[in-house]
């Protein structure tokens, strides 16, 4: 068990951060545009055959479950639930049943799966809730990943480094390693399975076929690694859900006006609300890490012999307890269409979040697991909200913010809100390539 790493009064800890952010984010009047030259080139073919991967269940250990179910078209590039269900599951979003017998889920994937709007961007440095896939340097080519020194060399982008996890996650896509050989190699050693992986792309002779019109440099099957299949997914990934035509977008270039209330809650979020101090930049923030203090349940993600369900974020990448509880700053464009929110999805509405980010601590007081959007797992139920017995770890929780509230009354919040809403792009339902009708495998797709 982890111990509690550092005490100190709350109040004069809320004295010392609000002093703190005042100087280290100065109040802006706006975020940056976005252009289409910001974000990274993708070859258009290597995109198209990333769709296909992305929705083919071949690279799962069980050949049951694809990129797609957890980010599907359908649910806005994300699975509309608080916690989802991962390998052993069928079905999508809230309808996605848990399976049964010898192969039912053991846990819910602990972590809430985050949208993919604007991954492509070239702002973006690092991935996962905790950032424990991250730029290793400003050439875009070198990656800080759980692989460490087997981490492939030829990634085309970090969407790339990052497609290599889930494959290698029990919980989200290998499976158990007792019923399948990838997941047993994954379990020897995190990378293991990735050439596994490959073999059975490669012996599909439709694979074969496209991998050989996108990369030049595969010029026979045996060319084909997972080094091309993730860049694949990164070149569909980050070309698909580019998306910066909202109503922001137009009253920021063109001068259109916002109405009345959104431009009423732009002015709060960008002065007296104090969003904009980690909400900044084009992608409306400033990929960084901080504490909010939102609810925790679900399996968490314990470490190094922890016996507590909780989730330390940032410090299980770090190992820094000053990282403590601490959680990428979630981009904010197209934040309407991706609820639940939080690392976890703790709050089902978007108005929810808002409140909570004004005043963490009514916020938790007020919260109720009745919030949480989880899919019906009878076995799993009674273990789902076992952290809220953890008197003192629900103290550390709070003790770690570090963000202070500030006084909004409702009409601030609908305020707030409706410029929030005003960041959904007129196109962001029409995507380019979407979801395809059959995939190379012969797999059925979700």
């Amino acid at each position: 068990m982890f111990p509690i790493f550092r005490t100190s009064p709350f109040l004069r800890s809320l004295r010392a951060v609000s002093a703190a952010l005042l100087t280290l984010f100065p109040v802006v009047a706006q975020a940056d545009a976005i252009r289409p030259a910001d974000y990274l080139t993708f070859d258009r073919h290597q995109a198209q055959l990333g769709q296909l991967l992305f929705y083919d269940k071949i690279l799962s250990g069980n050949q049951n479950i694809s990129c797609a179910t957890c980010h599907h078209h359908s649910l806005h590039g994300a699975d509309g639930v608080s916690l989802g269900i991962g390998e052993g599951g069928a079905g999508l979003g809230a309808d996605r049943t848990p399976g049964d017998g010898l192969t039912r889920i053991a846990e819910r994937v602990p972590r809430n799966a985050p949208a993919l709007w604007n991954l492509g961007h070239t702002g973006v440095r690092q991935m996962f809730h905790d950032g424990r896939v991250e730029m290793a340097d400003d050439s875009g080519t070198r990656f800080r990943t759980p692989a460490g020194v087997h981490t492939p060399e030829g990634l085309n982008s970090i969407l790339a480094a990052q497609a290599l996890f889930p494959m290698s996650s029990a919980t989200e896509m290998a499976g158990a390693p007792d019923e399948n050989p990838v997941a047993a190699a994954f379990a020897t050693r995190i990378d293991l399975g990735w050439a596994m992986v490959a073999d059975r792309v490669r012996n599909v002779p439709e694979y074969q076929e496209q991998f050989m019109r996108a990369f030049p440099d595969v010029q026979s099957v045996e060319d084909i690694t997972i080094v091309e299949i993730v860049n694949a997914l990164a070149a569909f990934i980050g070309t698909e859900w580019q998306n910066h035509d909202s109503p922001y977008d137009k009253w920021l270039t063109l001068g259109e006006p916002l109405s009345p209330q959104a431009e009423q809650g732009r002015q709060l979020f960008f002065g007296d609300a104090g969003c904009a101090g980690c909400h900044s930049g084009p992608l409306f923030s400033d990929q960084a890490f901080h504490a909010v203090g939102v609810p925790q349940f679900g399996p968490g993600r314990p470490f190094d012999g922890d016996t507590i369900p909780r989730d330390l974020g940032r410090m299980e990448t770090t190992r820094n307890p000053d990282d403590a509880y601490k959680f990428r700053t979630p981009s904010l464009r197209n934040v309407a269409l991706s609820a639940p929110y939080g690392h976890n999805g703790a709050y089902p509405k978007l108005r929810d979040m808002i409140r909570h980010m004004c005043d963490p601590i009514t916020a938790r007081e007020e919260w109720t697991p009745g919030m949480a959007r989880l899919p019906d797992v009878d076995w799993l139920n009674e273990h789902d909200f076992r952290l809220m017995s953890f008197g003192d770890e629900l103290a550390d929780q709070i003790a770690y913010l570090d963000i202070a509230p500030v006084e909004m009354v409702d009409s601030d919040i609908d305020a707030l809100e409706a410029f929030l809403n005003a960041l959904t792009g007129e196109t962001a339902e029409t995507r380019p390539l979407g979801r395809p009708d059959s995939v190379p495998s012969g797999l059925p797709v979700d």
